[in-house]
């Protein structure tokens, strides 16, 4: 499903118009994207968390030309299921198993 699928889907079930549901979801990933960069978690209770994890700093190679690189500790953003979404999905009968890519 694409965003546009997705904005879509509501639409049809609220009765919001699209435009309206577009500007909803865009400042609803546009605050999630600000809250994580000033290093603020988002719990949605029912749903699941946006966090962000700690990756240590390790040595690299550039293989094209065959030299060590450091890569300093960064953070990246994560999201971890609550476990009544984990649930739903485990139970759900609609899922289809997807060739992998």
């Amino acid at each position: 499903m694409r965003k546009a699928d997705l904005i879509h889907r509501i639409s049809e079930k609220t009765g919001i118009p699209k435009v309206d549901v577009l500007v909803t979801l865009e400042t609803l990933f546009k605050e999630v994207k600000n809250s994580l960069a000033e290093g603020q978690n988002i719990y949605i209770r029912g749903f699941g968390s946006f966090i962000t994890k700690k990756r240590a700093a390790k040595i690299g190679r550039n293989i094209k030309k065959n030299i060590a690189v450091e890569i300093p500790e960064h953070f990246i953003p994560a999201f971890k299921p609550a476990k009544e979404f984990l649930l739903d999905i485990k139970n759900s009968e609609n899922i289809k198993e997807s060739p992998e890519k």
